[in-house]
């Protein structure tokens, strides 16, 4: 028997902006797998968005390579939003 790939599941909760990781499950195909992300993971009906990725399509970094990933932005301090004063009515930033 064929072993059914592994999913990668996000929920956005019903007071976030964005999708959070929360597990991992094995499904046959994408619907089945939000299917059971819905039945798994928003039990108490906290979520308003499920996403689902293959765990086989996902492409990551190294933890080895942060220097040369992270490093060359250290020094471009303008990336960094230090130097900004947000005015009080932007909201979620």
């Amino acid at each position: 028997m064929k072993e059914w790939p592994l999913w990668e599941v996000f929920i956005r909760s019903q007071h976030g902006l964005a999708h959070k990781h929360v597990g991992s499950l094995h499904a046959a195909d994408a619907e089945m797998a939000i299917k059971n992300a819905r039945d798994l993971y928003t039990r108490r009906n906290e979520g308003v968005s499920i996403w689902v990725v293959k765990s086989a399509d996902i492409a990551a970094s190294s933890p080895g390579d942060k220097e040369a990933l992270f490093d060359p932005a250290n020094n471009k301090v303008y990336r960094h939003p230090t130097f900004y004063a947000v005015p009080e009515e932007v909201k979620h930033l």
